[in-house]
């Protein structure tokens, strides 16, 4: 039994070079929204027109006066701008105060699958990386490559990206830069 497991664990798949500075790391931005996130928008001066939206499934949230408004894929900033936009219709003076809060997240889903003791969805209210959602998966298993380990990510155009990732460079440290921070709709695999 032990022999399978340090076979398991000691495959170590090298793979060639990657460009791993160049994927996005979404801690260096505003939060994208996404369905079932929870913002709060306050108007100074207008509790009336203050309130706590969740993005629905088609991406909107409602607001009073300023109607449905585009919010999944969107920033908080980026809302706010299309809400004060709207809102100038009914507020002639120049004191129109409006703040728009990311208050719960509940959009950032990735998946862990293969060879992990816990294969499944797994979400977070923060942001994770490969090492973090590994642990969340309870590592691989006896059977496990974990030095092919990748990345599926999907791409602007609808495809999607392979990034090779070699866990146990991530676990020890000399792949440090493979430990890359997950973007909501990722999936680790694991061979």
């Amino acid at each position: 039994m032990l022999g399978l497991l340090v076979f398991g664990w000691g495959c170590a798949t090298t793979h060639g070079p990657y460009d791993y500075a160049s994927e996005p790391d979404p801690r260096k931005g505003e939060f994208i929204l996404g369905p079932s996130d929870v913002v709060k928008i306050t108007v100074w001066r207008n509790p009336d027109l203050s309130t706590e939206a969740i993005v629905r499934p088609d991406g909107t949230v409602s607001m009073p006066l300023a109607g449905d408004l585009p919010a999944a894929g969107r920033t908080a900033a980026q809302i706010k701008e299309e809400i004060v936009k709207r809102l100038r219709a009914y507020f002639k003076d120049e004191s129109l105060s409006v703040t728009v809060a990311v208050s719960a997240i509940n959009s950032y889903r990735f998946v862990v699958s293969g060879n992990v003791e816990k294969p499944g969805v797994f979400s977070a209210n923060h942001y994770v990386t490969v090492g973090e959602a590994m642990a969340l998966a309870g590592g691989p298993n006896r059977f496990a490559d974990a030095g092919g380990t990748v990345i599926i990510r999907l791409t602007q155009d609808g495809g999607t990206r392979r990034i090779p990732v070699d866990y146990l460079g991530v676990l020890s440290g000399k792949a440090a830069n493979e430990n890359l921070t997950l973007l909501a709709g990722d999936t680790i695999y694991v061979p």
